[in-house]
C-alpha cells in the first residue's frame, strides 16, 4: 500500500459530499490512501460550505483545526476547496497563509495537479465550467447500499435569500445516458438505493436543447424511469423538488413505480403570500396548498419533507402564525427549519424590516416544537407495521446494534430504524416489524424472510466508481438538515 496518505473533511449538503467523493477518487488514482486520523495524513483536504453564516463559520473552524496538523502532525499540504473558497478566494488567501492551495466549487479534478506537486496556490475557476461525468473518478463514502447521484449543477432561480447561483453557476443538466451509466456502475458495485440530487431537480432538462430536429428535450420523468429500470436498483429517491406543478408523469412514478419511493423533498420556505413575494419564490400560499393536496391525494403512503425559513426580513408575527397554521394543516412527515442568515450578496440583504435574532430564535423553537408533536404522532402510527429496511451498519451509539432505514427515511437527515433479532448485513434489504417509536427514530424486529437475499458483493472498480473499502469520510452538515430537525 502507498505510504502517501490523505484525510478529507466534507462540510455541507449531499451535493458537496459527491464533490468530496470525486476528490477522494482523484486522490486514490494518484496513489493516496485515505486515513481517518488527520494527524497521519500528508495531505488534508477541507471541502467547505459557504451557503449561510453558520456554514461559513464551521468551515473556517474546520480549516483552522486541520491547519494545526501542519505543525503537530504529518501534514505537508493543506487544501481548501468548495463553495467558501469560491465565494471569498482573495480574502481567504490573504487571511489564511497556512493554506497551500484553494480550489473552487467546480475544481474537483484540479486536486490531481495539487497532488502531483506542480499546482499554483490559487486554482479557483469559473463555477460553471464543470459538470460531473460518469467517467470521473469517485470513491463512495455513504454507508450500506446507498449513494447520491448528481443529475445537474447550478441553479437558474432568483430566490432573494440564496447565493447558490453565484457559487455554482447556471443550471447545467447531465445527459440521461451519462447518469444511467453511473447508476449502472453503482448498482454493479452493490448499491441498492439511488438518491437523485441537484440544486433544482424539478428543472432538470430545461437548460438542454432537444436531442435532434423535432425531438423533445430530456425530462425528469424520463430520467427517473431510466434510473429505476437499472438492474439491481431497489429504491430511487428524488431530492430538492421546487414547489411548482409537477408533471403527471413524475407524480405517476412516485405513486406507482415499484422502485421509485413515494418520498418528496420539497423546500417550501414559507406559506404567507407577502413573505413568498419578498423571497422571490414566484408563487403564493394557495399554490403550495394545491401542490401538497395533489401529492397527498395521488401518491399513496407519501412521505413529505420540506424546509422553512423563519426571521427573513419583513416577516411579521401574523405571517409567522400563518406559517404555523400551514404546518398544522399539512402535517408534514419531515420538516427542517432555518433561521434566516443575512448574506451580504443576497437580495434579501437590502430589504428593510430585519427581524431581531432573538425573535428568529423564538420562532425557530416554536415551529420545531410544533413539528416535533406531528412527527411523534406519525412515528407512533408506524408501530405494528411491517416495512422493508435497508441495513446501513452498526449504530453510532451502540456498537452491538444494527441500524437501517425504511423508504420514508432519507439518508443522513430522517432518523433510523434500530434492528433487533435476525442476522442481516449492511447493504441487505430485510423485512422488519416496528415495535417502538420515538419522535424521529424507530425500533424494529427483523423478520425471517427467505426471499430477502444477500447483498451483491461489492466490486473493486467498475467504470469510475470505487465501492470496495468505502472510506469513513468525516462529514459535517452545515445546512440545517440534521436529524434533530425532522
Amino acid at each position: 500500500m502507498s505510504s502517501r496518505k490523505v484525510h478529507f473533511v466534507s462540510l455541507g449538503c449531499p451535493k458537496n459530499r459527491v464533490d468530496s467523493e470525486v476528490m477522494l477518487g482523484v486522490a486514490r488514482a494518484a496513489g493516496y490512501a485515505h486515513v481517518d486520523d488527520a494527524a497521519e495524513a500528508e495531505v488534508i483536504v477541507v471541502n467547505t460550505c459557504g451557503f449561510i453564516g453558520e456554514a461559513k463559520k464551521e468551515s473556517i473552524d474546520a480549516i483552522f483545526e486541520m491547519a494545526q496538523h501542519k505543525e503537530g502532525g504529518s501534514c505537508k499540504r493543506l487544501v481548501v476547496a468548495g463553495c467558501l473558497s469560491q465565494r471569498h478566494p482573495d480574502e481567504l488567501a490573504r487571511e489564511m497563509p497556512e493554506v497551500d492551495h484553494f480550489l473552487g466549487s467546480s475544481d474537483m479534478l484540479k486536486l490531481g495537479q495539487v497532488l502531483a506537486g506542480d499546482a499554483e496556490r490559487m486554482l479557483v475557476g469559473n463555477p460553471a465550467e464543470w459538470l460531473i461525468r460518469s467517467a470521473d473518478p469517485r470513491t463512495l463514502s455513504t454507508p450500506g447500499g446507498s449513494a447520491y447521484v448528481k443529475i445537474a449543477e447550478g441553479c437558474n432561480r432568483t430566490c432573494s435569500f440564496c447565493v447558490i447561483p453565484a457559487l455554482r453557476g447556471a443550471q447545467r443538466s447531465r445527459p440521461i445516458e451519462d447518469v444511467v451509466r453511473e447508476v449502472e456502475q453503482l448498482a454493479a458495485a452493490g448499491v441498492r438505493e439511488i438518491n437523485l440530487i441537484s440544486q433544482d431537480t424539478i428543472a432538470y432538462g430545461r437548460d438542454v436543447a432537444g436531442r435532434g430536429p423535432g425531438e423533445a428535450r430530456p425530462t425528469l420523468a424520463e430520467l427517473v424511469r431510466r434510473v429505476a429500470d437499472v438492474p439491481g436498483v431497489r429504491w430511487v429517491r428524488i431530492f430538492y423538488l421546487y414547489p411548482e406543478t409537477m408533471t403527471d408523469e413524475v407524480v405517476e412514478l412516485l405513486a406507482g413505480h415499484p422502485r421509485v419511493v413515494p418520498y418528496v423533498d420539497m423546500p417550501l420556505q414559507h406559506a404567507a403570500d407577502a413573505m413568498l413575494r419578498r423571497m422571490r419564490r414566484g408563487h403564493g400560499g394557495d399554490r403550495l396548498r394545491r401542490v401538497v393536496s395533489t401529492l397527498r391525494e395521488r401518491v399513496p403512503g407519501l412521505t413529505f419533507r420540506t424546509a422553512f425559513i423563519v426571521g427573513h426580513p419583513g416577516e411579521t408575527d401574523a405571517e409567522f402564525e400563518e406559517l404555523c397554521d400551514f404546518v398544522r394543516w399539512a402535517e408534514f412527515e419531515r420538516v427542517g427549519v432555518f433561521r434566516y442568515s443575512d448574506e451580504e450578496t443576497s437580495r434579501s440583504h437590502a430589504l428593510e424590516g430585519k427581524v431581531p435574532a432573538r425573535t428568529a430564535a423564538s420562532r425557530y423553537r416554536r415551529l420545531m416544537s410544533l413539528q416535533r408533536r406531528i412527527s411523534h404522532k406519525k412515528s407512533a402510527a408506524m408501530i405494528g407495521r411491517e416495512l422493508e429496511v435497508l441495513v446501513e451498519g452498526t449504530s453510532d451509539e451502540h456498537e452491538y446494534v444494527l441500524m437501517g432505514r425504511h423508504a420514508g427515511q432519507a439518508p443522513d437527515i430522517d432518523g433510523q430504524v434500530y434492528l433487533s433479532g435476525g442476522e442481516v448485513r449492511p447493504g441487505e434489504m430485510c423485512r422488519v416489524r416496528i415495535t417502538q417509536a420515538s419522535d424521529y427514530d424507530l425500533v424494529g424486529e427483523v423478520l425471517d424472510d427467505d426471499e430477502r437475499g444477500a447483498a451483491p458483493p461489492l466490486a473493486g472498480e467498475l467504470g469510475a466508481v470505487t465501492a470496495k473499502r468505502r472510506v469513513a469520510l468525516r462529514v459535517l452538515q452545515t445546512d440545517g438538515r440534521d436529524r434533530q430537525q425532522n
